[in-house]
């Protein structure tokens, strides 16, 4: 039995040991089917971002339960051949909780070995394009080789095109978001020659968000978590309290204090939108609280931005999360293009500083 085809069918039986039937038949049907095989602004301004939004428009097309049922439609994958040149194409992945559509960045020459996958989670009002052009994220991806999903939330289901972080029903392993997230994560797997072992998640804002609510969720499919601009799991359960949450105020403990998933933060000290105090409950969400903490003065070279980078370390003394603190930033992708929205050029390079961190880790190792 390939190694890629074990790797698939365990983490299919530990999302099914946990009730999240719709993501683990996605990644057996991956499996199986085959079957062990080898192979918008250019400026930010803080006043026009809207993280929350008082209703979520329902779909009545999709089922909304927990768990699969024989109604719900399984996309079946095929593994793709080798491909020499790079591309970004477009997908879509339904299970009972409902259906999203995505983009995915394959590197040039992919499926000639299992390469790192990274989720990037877009901001609100933003989308896949959009956000992959002021990551930059294809770019280091086409010179260092790996895969970039971006999945992406229509304004049917949200108006201004929210991840819905904040409601209790999209927050939890099985359900909502987290379960049509997951299921598709795993339909890519299944699809493209990817390292199980090196699969990431990060986002900005509302994306940071729902990125740092999957790590918690799904820490045996996410080996690492990057939240810009976002906010912790369980800060809201609701409109209000999102919007307390949102202004440094009223916040709730994290569900799962202490995940455990490695996570790195960059947050800039001037946000407007998400209260730069939020940085930290993320942090403490995945370190917990007993982390030893180490601070670094990183100054800005050529008239960018300085930053402090904290560090925080396990009893063993590893490195298990960082917190980057932006001074003078606002509610921004740090070192982003002019391309996209809501970047700022002046920042440390968020991008890079992500993927470092991520690529230092795998499932098997977390450190």
């Amino acid at each position: 039995m390939h190694p890629q085809f074990q790797q698939l069918m365990k983490q299919a039986a530990r999302l099914t040991q946990s009730g999240d039937l719709a993501a683990a038949t996605a990644m057996i049907q991956s499996a199986l089917q085959n079957g062990g095989a080898s192979n918008a602004h250019n400026q930010y301004d803080d006043t026009n971002v809207i993280d929350v939004q008082a209703w979520e428009i329902p779909n009545p097309d999709y089922a909304t339960s927990t768990t699969a049922t024989s109604h719900e439609q399984i996309i079946t994958p095929t593994r793709k051949p080798v491909v020499t040149g790079d591309t970004f194409i477009a997908g879509s992945f339904h299970n009972s909780s409902g259906q999203r559509g995505y983009k995915l960045y394959v590197p040039p020459d992919a499926g000639e070995r299992p390469l790192p996958l990274v989720v990037m989670l877009h901001g609100c009002t933003q989308d896949a394009d959009d956000f992959a052009a002021g990551t930059a994220m294809n770019k280091i991806a086409k010179s260092q080789g790996f895969y970039v999903l971006y999945p992406i939330q229509p304004a049917q289901l949200n108006p201004q095109k929210c991840w819905n972080w904040f409601k209790h029903n999209h927050q939890h392993q099985g359900r909502g978001e987290p379960s049509i997230l997951a299921g598709m994560t795993g339909k890519v797997i299944g699809e493209h020659a990817i390292d199980t072992q090196r699969v990431y998640v990060a986002g900005l804002s509302a994306g940071g968000a729902m990125a740092a609510i999957l790590a918690s969720a799904y820490p045996d499919l996410y080996a690492a978590a990057g939240v810009h601009s976002g906010l912790a799991p369980g800060a809201a359960s609701d409109l209000p309290s999102a919007l307390a949450a949102m202004k440094g105020a009223g916040s709730k403990k994290p569900i799962h204090a202490g995940s455990g998933v490695p996570t790195i933060v960059f947050h800039g000290d001037h946000d407007k939108v998400v209260h730069p105090g939020n940085a930290q409950s993320v942090i403490a969400a995945s370190a917990g609280a007993s982390a030893r903490v180490e601070t670094l003065r990183v100054p800005g070279l050529n008239n960018k931005r300085h930053s402090t980078k904290h560090m925080y370390r396990n009893a063993a003394g590893d490195i298990i999360a960082e917190r980057w603190e932006v001074h003078g930033a606002g509610h921004a992708w740090a070192g982003g293009t002019k391309n996209g929205s809501y970047t700022d050029q002046a920042g440390p390079d968020a991008t890079g500083e992500m993927l470092r961190f991520f690529f230092e880790r795998s499932l098997d190792n977390k450190r």
